[in-house]
C-alpha cells in the first residue's frame, strides 16, 4: 500500500490534526501508530514518514562520513528537525510547534499522499505549488518525466 491523495484537515489550538484515514490505513497494514515528520529542504512543507522509512533511511545517514560537510548539512537541515509524532486512539496527531511553523501551519493542514511518504502544507502553499507545477513550461517537463514512466 502506499500513500496518495489530497486531503484536508483543521488543526485545533494545541496543534492537533487528523491524520487523514486511509494514511491511517496504510500506517496500520505496515503494524505502525506514528510518523516520523520534519521539514523539507526544498520547499515550504513538511515530509512525514512511517516509521519503516525512517529507520531505514537514518541507517543509511549514519553510514555517511560525519565529516563531509554536505552530510553534516543534511543531518542539520532534515535529521535534527524530526519529530517522532504518535497518532492517538482518535487518528488526530500532534504536529510540534517548530515544524507548524515551518510549513506556515495554523489553521488547516493539507495531506498529500506522495507514494513512499507524505508530505503537509497549508492550504495555500499547496495552492501555490499546484498553480506552478500546472504552469506550461512545468507541463511540459513533468508531461515528459511521466512519459518516461509510463
Amino acid at each position: 500500500m502506499s500513500f496518495t491523495g489530497v486531503y484536508q484537515h483543521a488543526i485545533d489550538a494545541k496543534g492537533r490534526t487528523s491524520l487523514p484515514s486511509r494514511f491511517r490505513e496504510v500506517l496500520s497494514a505496515q503494524g505502525a501508530d506514528k510518523l516520523f515528520i520534519t521539514t523539507d529542504i526544498l520547499d515550504p512543507c513538511l515530509q512525514a514518514y512511517a516509521p519503516g522509512q525512517w529507520t531505514a533511511f537514518t541507517e543509511r545517514v549514519a553510514k555517511l562520513s560525519a565529516f563531509d560537510p554536505v552530510v553534516r548539512q543534511l543531518v542539520r537541515t532534515f535529521v535534527a528537525p524530526a519529530q517522532e509524532c504518535p497518532v492517538d486512539r482518535l487518528g488526530r496527531i500532534l504536529i510540534p510547534p517548530s515544524l507548524r511553523e515551518h510549513a506556515g501551519l495554523v489553521e488547516e493542514a493539507t495531506w498529500a499522499g506522495t507514494v513512499d511518504r507524505i508530505e503537509v502544507w497549508s492550504p495555500a502553499r499547496w495552492a501555490e505549488a499546484q498553480k506552478a507545477a500546472r504552469a506550461p513550461k512545468a507541463q511540459a517537463v513533468l508531461a515528459a518525466r511521466l512519459h518516461q514512466l509510463l
